[in-house]
């Protein structure tokens, strides 16, 4: 997912001849502290509530030398993460989208960004997640993907969390069923440590209580 598919058309940009008060009063209307100035399709810069509040004549232009412009964008081609990375890097609202050529092609506010990743997630599809622990050198997401198959499941989406000093990671998986029991003893079987389970509706018709007695016949 690139920054054009997430630019919202609904939110028009600022002029460097608009007030103070007419940037506070935008900002209020679709609840955002950053706005886009725009000029002759030209992007200026990122106006802040917080620095514009600091401005005691609410009458002076945005073109003025004391406001201040944040230089900050992302091209249209941008991948979706680093577009999320500058709205957490610089605790931003909105990111500003050039085009290719330089012109201003349009704006995503922060809740574009939170319906693309939950998209890009997978969110508001049904299914069950699984937390993984594994060593970063058992890192093969070929052989998690092979398990979640074999198990007649698909993964929507997956992400990898690694920890500061440390040799862990966290891989997270979400699949598209809701019972997924014999997924998380297969991860067992191959040795995964299985960290935590969500949404899983297991069918309790004793299955799970005969495989466990089973095991444990085993072991003896």
């Amino acid at each position: 997912m690139f920054a054009a598919e997430i630019i919202s058309d609904a939110i028009p940009s600022l002029s460097a001849d608009d007030t103070v008060q007419k940037a506070l009063d935008r900002m209020n209307d679709f609840k955002l502290k950053h706005l886009p100035v725009v000029n002759e399709g030209s992007l200026l810069g990122l106006v802040s509530e917080d620095d514009l509040l600091n401005i005691v004549n609410h009458d002076t232009l945005l073109s003025d030398n004391a406001i201040n412009i944040l230089h900050v964008f992302v091209f249209s081609n941008a991948h979706a993460y680093d577009v999320l990375r500058l709205f957490n890097q610089l605790n931003l609202t909105a990111v500003p989208v050039l085009d290719q050529h330089k012109n201003y092609a349009g704006l995503i506010p922060v809740i574009s960004m939170v319906n693309a990743m939950a998209e890009q997630y997978a969110v508001n599809e049904a299914g069950g997640i699984i937390v993984l622990e594994i060593g970063n050198r058992d890192n093969s997401l070929a052989h998690i993907a092979q398990i979640v198959e074999a198990d007649n499941t698909q993964v929507l989406s997956s992400y990898v969390n690694s920890f500061e000093d440390s040799t862990r990671l966290e891989v997270t998986l979400k699949v598209n069923k809701t019972e997924i029991t014999s997924l998380v003893a297969a991860f067992e079987r191959y040795d995964y440590l299985v960290k935590e389970v969500y949404n899983n509706t297991q069918i309790d018709d004793g299955s799970q209580e005969r495989y466990d007695s089973f095991m444990n016949y085993l072991n003896v």
